[in-house]
């Protein structure tokens, strides 16, 4: 340094004669090495050790608190990551480490990272290049960056694995390193062989010789050399697909000369032919496989013969099985037209509701000109003739009659103002889902031909199809199946008139017999409950009242002689027998049952117009009596004619036990008048002016074979037409929405799947949804149009996940049929983990989420899940060549996980002392992880030294 200032002096001062030597000065001061200056490799170790000190300091708990996420699905794995410059490039380093579990990664943990399955780490950095490969492709400078993190983390003493990606990002490649305190050092070298995999790498002796040769002498012969060698293999085996050539191949069999077709069992072409909802549409498999993972846990092999050994041994032997369905993605899509099914029927339903407020009649919707509406402008298409004439025959020609069987429905589904799913309008609403694009001319198209056929049945007098033979009208249901049931019940009573020989009495022939001779034994009185039994339907049985207890005659205008020993003026008709030992007031004759008219039904239409009038009159109870009063009158005459001489009080007796008073205190010793019976009216029947006794009075003696009937069908028939015919369009789609709902939810409430707990529940819950959801449907008018039609539409989406977890249940159930613990468990964690999706769970879900929670296998149910592999047939054999072993059923594993391990026991003083200590611990030294089929191989190696 002196030198070079005395020159620089001597130049200032102008001394030109040392130009050479201050020359020879300048090249010697270009050859020295400043050390006190640190270069860009060493600021580059530096920031990686600042940044791995400040996670030491943090720990996991206050890195999770800050900037941590989570790594994909995986529970207890995240990281915190740091970008790092290096000259001119850009590296991103990244930290993985868990939250609670502690030490060395189990075995075949689903949770696990690539890495730690690899190489069987727990926490650890991975660096790599900010690069579209992401991976270093120069092996000095994957060298070196590895390098630089080792010497980073020693410096904070920290033993984290540190790895580096090399190579092509296909293969999967990685080196790293491991400082494992002052004495052992754990390098990793991973690498993936895509194609051609040497043939003595299929199978697991090969496998294992080729992990030997690692530690092992290349001269030793691996075949009766001993290496005590741990095991551990995971073999995951897939479903194998329906095979479409067996089918082409069945049916050419069937096809040719000389087979008989009938003796042939046909493939069925679908999953779900037996499923209630294929009437209407078949649904995608939900379920299109199962993988299958069996288990040897740990194990000591001493040679490559036990290795060949355990590739022919069988899938039983495995320690464990565990088994998870391969759900389809379409489970998780809600784009519209994704899923066809009831609930994108019923969402366009409601958009054909919404329109429906478009037009005063449906006829509208069908003419050419439809001034101020925008029909036009949407999909309007009405399917052709063909279809048409198809969906009537379905619905009136097959010869399905209604029934009294009792509906397997849901506890719930009467909670649902629609109709039964069996019934008429039940099955056109369903028909009108799947009616052309069910658009609003398609529906009114329909709906008009259907009345069509309904008017035809009844001018034919021929019984409306598919309705129920109960007399009585279910007013719970909607407006419409309540007035089919009232059309149903006049068709039969015109039948009655026009067809006067079925009730076995050909003096009926007359026009006063226009009635429906009708026996009640169990009529329930007006005001008290009659203890009489000897009312009953004559209707369903005219040859009932011969077949009761009791002595009935043939007809209830049949005149029956008096037996008894006062006798009798008058001539008894219409009578159903006698009343067990009841006596008349005012003669000595036994009291006779009559044959009585049924109460006029009614709809809920009738009962308001019935309220409303009762409103108007203002006298509530006087105008019910001034109601009733027909029916009343026409059982008093009935019974007049069954006895004759009898008093108001015996009506009293019989129809209305309850307003007459016995005495309690009767004179036994009058025999003459022991048969009398001894009471008295009731309060409000004996007070003066009593309604009931003005009537009796007013009632003439007749049989209902010559009273006016109650009901006149004819009228009442055509006024159900009329109301069919006139009904508003918004009227119509009202009750169709409703009942199209219940209908489809019923179809899947028939479902089999087995006793899925959580499956029902939901269905039931749907029931109550659907109630609530749909009970502003029944208002007169709605408040908010648009947000009624916003939260129907949100009901569809509810609906189509009910439905789709229904389809889910039902695939799982019958491939599972013979293990319904298995399946049970199976379909609880899909439904758990797509609980998020429906919007009822506190937890968020992520869509991209594959579903691969695994159940375990017991042992009894081993049997039950490999007939999900059958055998292979001779056309599947042929086309595969089978090159691993282990096989189920002769299907190979997709997939084959295998890890080596070799373990040794070192003294803690090996390298500290000359003296052994007398503590020693067992570490592994050798450790390969193996992945792949006979196609692709992975295997990844780590070695521990002593350095």
């Amino acid at each position: 340094m002196a030198s070079s200032s005395h020159s620089m002096a001597e130049r200032e001062g102008g001394g030109g004669e040392e130009e050479e030597e201050e020359d020879e000065t300048l090249e010697e001061l270009e050859g020295f090495d400043d050390f006190t200056l640190a270069s860009s490799w060493e600021r580059f170790i530096s920031e990686i050790e600042a940044v791995c000190r400040l996670w030491l300091v943090d720990g996991p708990k206050n890195l999770m608190e800050k900037s941590a996420e989570s790594v994909g699905s995986r529970k207890n794995l995240y990281k915190v990551k740091c970008e790092l410059k290096y000259g001119l490039k850009l590296y991103c380093m990244e930290y993985y480490f868990e939250t609670s579990r502690n030490g060395k990664a189990a075995h075949w943990d689903d949770d696990l990272h690539d890495l730690q399955l690899s190489f069987g780490v727990a926490e650890f950095l991975v660096i790599a290049p900010l690069s579209a490969s992401g991976v270093v492709l120069d092996a000095p400078e994957s060298s070196k960056l590895l390098s630089a993190v080792a010497i980073a983390l020693s410096n904070c003493g920290s033993n984290w694995p540190a790895f580096v990606p090399v190579h092509d990002p296909s293969r999967k490649a990685y080196i790293g390193i491991q400082n494992m305190g002052t004495i052992f050092t754990r390098r990793f070298d991973g690498d993936r062989i895509g194609s051609q995999v040497p043939i003595r790498l299929m199978h697991l002796e090969g496998l294992y010789e080729l992990f030997v040769s690692k530690f092992a002498l290349s001269s030793v012969d691996f075949s009766t050399s001993c290496f005590k060698v741990r095991f551990t293999m995971k073999l995951t085996y897939r479903t194998p697909p329906y095979d479409d050539d067996e089918i082409e191949s069945v049916e050419r069999e069937a096809k040719e000369p000389g087979r008989d077709p009938d003796g042939l069992n046909l493939i069925k072409t679908q999953w779900d032919d037996d499923c209630p909802w294929t009437e209407w549409y078949s649904a995608e498999d939900p379920v299109r496989g199962f993988e299958l993972i069996a288990v040897w846990l740990s194990r000591t092999f001493e040679g490559s013969l036990e290795m060949a050994e355990l590739e022919n041994a069988s899938s039983f032997d495995a320690e464990k099985w565990l088994i998870y369905p391969i759900v389809s993605p379409n489970m998780l899509d809600d784009s519209v037209g994704k899923f066809v099914g009831f609930a994108s029927q019923l969402r366009l339903l409601v958009g054909a509701l919404d329109m429906s407020f478009e037009a005063q009649f449906l006829e509208d919707f069908l003419s050419a000109e439809n001034p101020g509406s925008d029909i036009s402008k949407s999909s309007t298409a009405i399917p052709p003739p063909t279809v048409l004439d198809r969906v009537l025959k379905e619905l009136f020609h097959d010869g399905i009659q209604g029934s009294d069987c009792v509906e397997l429905e849901n506890k719930y589904s009467r909670a649902i103002k629609g109709a039964p799913l069996d019934s008429l309008f039940a099955q056109f609403c369903l028909h009108s889902l799947w009616f052309g694009s069910c658009n609003i001319r398609a529906i009114a198209f329909l709906w008009i031909e259907f009345v069509r056929e309904v008017r035809w049945c009844w001018e034919e007098s021929q019984p409306l199809p598919r309705m129920s033979i109960n007399p009585n009208i279910d007013l719970s249901t909607c407006l419409i199946h309540q007035k089919l049931q009232m059309l149903a019940i006049c068709i039969r009573k015109k039948n009655l008139f026009n067809h006067p020989n079925c009730t076995e009495n050909k003096d009926h022939n007359s026009s006063d017999s226009k009635v429906d001779f009708q026996v009640d034994l169990h009529k329930e009185p007006m005001d008290d409950k009659s203890d009489s039994s000897l009312r009953s339907d004559w209707q369903h049985d005219p040859k009932g009242p011969k077949q009761t207890r009791i002595s009935l005659s043939k007809d209830p205008n049949d005149v029956i002689p008096s037996t008894n020993l006062q006798p009798v003026d008058q001539v008894r008709k219409g009578s159903a027998g006698v009343v067990g030992s009841m006596m008349l007031l005012n003669s000595f004759q036994e009291m006779h049952s009559p044959y009585t008219q049924d109460a006029p039904i009614m709809t809920e239409d009738m009962h308001e117009e019935r309220l409303r009038a009762v409103e108007a009159f203002g006298d509530a109870f006087s105008f019910s009596g001034q109601l009733e009063r027909d029916v009343l009158s026409s059982d008093m005459s009935a019974f007049k004619a069954a006895n004759p001489g009898a008093i108001f009080e015996d009506f009293i007796r019989w129809h209305s036990p309850g307003d007459w008073e016995d005495d309690e205190m009767e004179d036994k010793s009058r025999d003459d008048m022991s048969w009398r019976p001894h009471g008295k009216l009731s309060q409000r029947m004996s007070e003066h002016g009593n309604s009931w006794r003005q009537i009796w009075n007013d009632s003439p003696a007749l049989p209902i074979s010559e009273q006016k009937p109650l009901l006149d069908p004819i009228r009442e028939g055509e006024k159900v037409l009329h109301y069919l015919e006139t009904v508003r369009p918004h009227q119509l789609l009202e009750q169709m929405v409703c009942t199209a709902f219940r209908a489809s939810a019923d179809t899947l409430n028939q479902t089999a799947y087995g006793d899925y707990k959580h499956m029902k529940t939901k269905l039931s819950q749907l029931y109550l949804t659907l109630a609530s959801s749909l009970k502003p449907l029944q208002a007169k008018h709605w408040p908010n149009k648009a947000e009624l039609i916003g939260d129907l539409k949100q009901l569809c989406l509810v609906f189509e996940h009910i439905e789709k977890l229904v389809i889910l249940a039902a695939s799982i159930h019958r491939k599972l049929l013979k293990a319904p613990r298995l399946s049970e468990a199976i379909f609880s964690d899909y439904f758990n983990f797509y609980l998020p999706k429906m919007g009822t769970s506190l937890t968020s879900m992520c869509y991209d989420e594959d579903f691969d929670t695994k159940q375990q296998v017991m042992v009894r149910e081993r049997d039950a899940v490999a007939s999900l592999f059958p055998p292979p047939t001779a056309n599947q054999s042929w086309r595969k060549v089978l090159s691993m072993g282990n096989l189920l059923n002769g299907h190979e594993p997709i997939l084959r996980e295998i890890i080596f391990s070799v373990y040794d026991r070192v003294s803690s003083g090996h390298y500290g002392s000359n003296i052994p200590m007398a503590t020693t611990e067992e570490i592994e030294t050798h450790r390969m992880y193996i992945c792949g089929t006979s196609n692709d191989l992975r295997a990844a190696l780590s070695v521990t030294s002593w350095d």
